[in-house]
């Protein structure tokens, strides 16, 4: 890769990031922790679909 990152790869990176969080928040056994990074996972989504649309990063089926 020459190190540019289009909005394809970040929102990749993004959803990548909340899915990790989320993977995380099923193996923590305090229920605190295990709120704290669903929440996080969730924030990230959205910000994912409100910087570059819901939907972005995969193909269009048209």
């Amino acid at each position: 890769m020459d190190g540019k990152s289009g909005p394809n790869e970040r929102v990749r990176q993004l959803r990548d990031q909340a899915e990790e969080l989320e993977r995380a928040a099923q193996h923590a056994a305090d229920p605190e922790e295990r709120q704290r990074l669903k929440d996080r996972a969730l924030r990230i989504r959205e910000k994912s679909e409100r910087e570059y649309g819901r939907g972005s990063g995969t193909m269009d089926p048209m």
